[in-house]
């Protein structure tokens, strides 16, 4: 009998200018902003980069790779269904997601009002207690970059129970 598999680390990353008259979606939420990213998607950074984690834990080819932007078929998409394709590939390793931490740089909207409840959209598109999925929020104190949503999400994944 062969040993289970360790676990393992995947890191997602994901940027997107922000623009008028655009929605804010954030982890398969609509944010209340004047802002939104700009996207052959619905642009949702957050589950844009956990996606490419949970790909990259799985040993999968990532998320551009998968869901092309010169796709069609991908105008306007909900990112969950990308997450939802992150989750069967990761599944179909014998490998669950255990916990999931996310950092998200943007001046508009502020994260804070909607930490919470974006924890538990999260926790719930995941299948994990809210504990397990953390995210913070940074600003970027007015510099560079004010006109933006940054992601980073780091997964860590192991045998399913």
């Amino acid at each position: 009998m062969s040993a289970p598999d360790p676990p393992r680390i995947g890191l997602g990353w994901d940027r997107h200018r922000l623009e008028p008259g655009r929605p804010c979606v954030l982890g398969g939420l609509e944010i209340d902003s004047p802002l939104g990213p700009a996207a052959h998607s619905d642009g949702d950074a957050l589950l844009h980069a956990l996606t490419d984690a949970l790909l990259g834990a799985a040993g999968e080819p990532d998320l551009g790779s998968l869901f092309p932007d010169s796709d069609p078929a991908w105008k306007d998409a909900p990112s969950t269904r990308f997450l939802e394709e992150a989750l069967r590939r990761l599944r179909a390793r014998g490998l669950e997601p255990w916990s999931a931490d996310l950092v998200v740089v943007c001046d508009r909207p502020r994260l804070a009002p909607h930490r919470d409840r974006l924890r538990r959209a999260l926790a719930a598109l995941l299948g994990l207690p809210v504990d397990r999925v953390n995210l913070k929020g940074k600003s970027t104190e007015g510099g560079p970059g004010g006109d933006r949503i940054e992601v980073t999400a780091v997964v860590l994944a192991g045998p399913a129970a």
